[in-house]
């Protein structure tokens, strides 16, 4: 009854590939609540790419990491804990044409002839989310990180231009591609001991609770109010 619902209503392709993820276990994200958030769903996707990937590995999703000196956290979409480094994912659902240079502040999602829209520099973004990795992990040297922004298979890397050695931007359709050539061509940093005490390290600080969520998503509207 249930898959013939599903079915009826085109989710079931989306369910098969959700039931067969360890993205549920992980998470504890349920279907609808997954596929019904434009961004969890994205996370998700990317997600699913990841683990199909060979070798000793750990995933973490929605890793919320304190910042250093602050009373707030940075919120992580995506964290890949493999032999050869940790891969830090910045996960954009976003559809439309994609403009962006690592210089700039702001980037440029562009809907049809006249909808602009500027969202905040996601290289910049990702690059706080390392530095609180590497506050939370101050023992690991800062070659083993690599920051992944992932754009959805709906939209256009138009003008895109980074030039850091450890940043790749990257359509969601070319992440295991990308990351299983890099994962061929970097050194080993960790065993695989060393990538399971790290997993232990960084499990803590995902699946939070409520009022950690809330607290994390107040803080970024009063900086939004702020910018106004």
């Amino acid at each position: 009854m249930a898959f013939a619902l599903l079915a009826g209503i085109g989710f079931l392709p989306r369910y098969l590939v959700y039931r067969n993820s360890a993205y549920q276990k992980e998470t504890g994200n349920g279907f609808w609540t997954t596929v019904l958030d434009k961004g969890r769903y994205g996370e998700f996707l990317s997600f699913v790419y990841l683990e199909k990937l060979p070798d000793h590995k750990k995933i973490l999703a929605n890793v919320y990491l304190p910042k250093e000196g602050k009373e707030e956290t940075t919120e992580i979409d995506l964290i890949m804990i493999a032999e050869t480094g940790i891969y830090v994912i910045e996960s954009k659902n976003y559809s439309g044409f994609i403009y962006g240079n690592e210089k700039n502040k702001y980037w440029l999602q562009v809907l049809g002839k006249s909808q602009k829209n500027r969202f905040f520099n996601p290289i910049w973004q990702n690059k706080a989310h390392i530095s609180a990795l590497k506050n939370t992990l101050p023992d690991i040297q800062d070659e083993a990180y690599i920051s992944y922004i992932v754009f959805s298979e709906r939209c256009t890397l138009k003008d895109i231009k980074f030039f850091s050695s450890n940043v790749e931007v990257v359509p969601r359709q070319l992440l295991r591609k990308r990351v299983a050539e890099n994962m061929k061509k970097r050194p080993t940093y960790f065993t695989v001991e060393q990538i399971d005490e790290i997993y232990s390290v960084l499990k803590r600080f995902s699946r939070v609770d409520a009022a950690v969520k809330e607290k994390h998503i107040a803080d970024i509207e009063k900086k939004k109010a702020e910018i106004r």
